[in-house]
């Protein structure tokens, strides 16, 4: 077996916060320096909120998750430096109304895991309704164009040394892609193939166009868009499409 608490633990493994190494990270590093209060939709292990606080941040942090022991890893991973970060389980859909944040993220492709349309509304509008008139949302979805999830196999399965010292190795596997949804599993297992746990989850690949009418509707304006982390524009190469909108 394979814990929810050792899975939160691979997670850091396999996806790293440091924004000298990743250009997205190093995206997101500069809007919350520039934010005076920033809310984590998504936050998962809570690494970024963290790292933003031992920079310097002094300002109001808050990180929302569904996910119990990704919350209590970033609880309990707090060190010097790291004190009044706020941790709330819920989804996106359970962020708090008037809060009066400046900016608002989902990073590592969170935003895909809104599936259906009244998910999404409810969800863009608890973001909008935190935020204060003027705040920011900044978040990425992967452009349906580049069929990221051809790649999601496992001949591309990846071997590391996991939680606690055991050798594992970890793949994804699409079962369906139907309407732009893509349903897939997650698979750790031992280096000889045995199986410890599977994780199954659904992403929302949506086009530019359905994504701003939702945007919209929930009371954004397109203040960015760009389709790489260095800023540039989006074009029919583009895997990633950026997205920056401020409350109306």
């Amino acid at each position: 077996m394979f814990s929810d608490a050792e899975a939160a633990e691979l997670y850091d493994l396999l996806n790293p916060w440091d924004p000298a190494r990743f250009p997205g990270d190093a995206f997101y590093a500069d809007l919350l320096t520039e934010a005076d209060s920033v809310l984590d939709v998504g936050c998962g292990t809570g690494a970024m909120l963290h790292l933003a606080r031992r920079r310097g941040h002094t300002g109001r942090l808050m990180g929302i998750d569904p996910d119990r022991a990704a919350l209590d890893r970033a609880r309990h991973r707090a060190g010097v430096g790291d004190a009044g970060i706020e941790w709330v389980e819920g989804t996106a859909a359970d962020c708090p109304p008037r809060a009066d944040f400046e900016l608002a993220v989902m990073t590592g492709h969170a935003f895909q895991f809104l599936v259906g349309d009244e998910e999404l509304r409810a969800s863009l509008a608890a973001v909008a309704a935190a935020l204060r008139v003027g705040g920011r949302f900044a978040f990425e979805t992967r452009h349906p164009q580049a069929r990221a999830w051809e790649e999601w196999n496992p001949a591309d399965a990846a071997d590391l040394t996991g939680p606690g010292g055991r050798e594992l190795r970890v793949w994804h596997e699409v079962e369906s892609v139907t309407g732009g949804v893509v349903t897939f599993t997650g698979t750790t297992a031992t280096p000889d193939g045995t199986v410890l746990r599977v994780d199954r989850a659904r992403l929302r690949f949506l086009e530019e166009a359905a994504l701003d009418a939702l945007l919209h509707d929930a009371g954004f304006t397109i203040e960015a868009r760009y389709g790489d982390w260095r800023r540039g524009p989006v074009t029919a190469a583009s895997r990633e499409i950026v997205t920056i909108a401020r409350r109306r």
